[in-house]
């Protein structure tokens, strides 16, 4: 192919100095003039995982793909390490970045990623639960009812209760000290 004076000369061939699993594209671009000329053959990559080989041994190539695209989820394959909890959810995580508040940081019981309130016992819990009713980590003194806490009204006043009944004990546990010193 000519453009401008130019020879264009496009062939699949693998560069001798690097080894790939499939050829790169060479393009050649020659003038009529062959003999001082700056220009020469340029790499063109089809794939991502050959950049590292050819930066080695090429000043300048082309890329025939967007190098900051991410990558193609679709060609990804899903496999379930739990076949107990196949027909448990539609979708899967296929990956992560960062923590994750309801599994890394302190949590309440029923909000727990790592034993899901929906399908895992009660009782069950992680080193970041805690207590829904008692505001205190998991298990606590009355962990055989307070495991089954959650956000319903019926919870929130049991804790409301707890937390009134707790600042009581302590202003009566401060009152009984200052009268233990006079």
């Amino acid at each position: 192919m000519i453009t401008g004076g130019r020879v264009i000369d496009r062939k699949p061939s693998p560069m001798p100095s690097i080894e790939l699993k499939k050829p790169i594209e060479i393009i050649s671009l020659s003038s009529s003039e062959e003999d001082d000329s700056p220009i020469r053959a340029i790499v063109c990559l089809k794939r991502r995982d050959d950049i590292k080989r050819v930066e080695e041994s090429e000043d300048c190539f082309i890329l025939d793909f967007d190098p900051f695209e991410s990558a193609d989820i679709s060609k990804l394959t899903l496999k379930n390490e739990n076949p107990a909890d196949e027909d448990v959810s539609d979708i899967s995580i296929i990956a992560e970045k960062g923590q994750v508040a309801c599994r890394d940081f302190p949590h309440s019981r029923h909000l727990c990623l790592r034993f899901p309130f929906n399908t895992k016992p009660h009782d069950s819990y992680c080193e970041m639960c805690y207590c829904f009713v008692c505001d205190s980590a998991a298990p606590c003194k009355s962990w055989d009812v307070h495991c089954h806490a959650h956000a319903a009204d019926a919870w929130k006043n049991q804790r409301k209760m707890h937390k009134d009944l707790m600042m009581f004990q302590k202003q009566v546990a401060e009152v009984q000290k200052l009268a233990a010193h006079k």
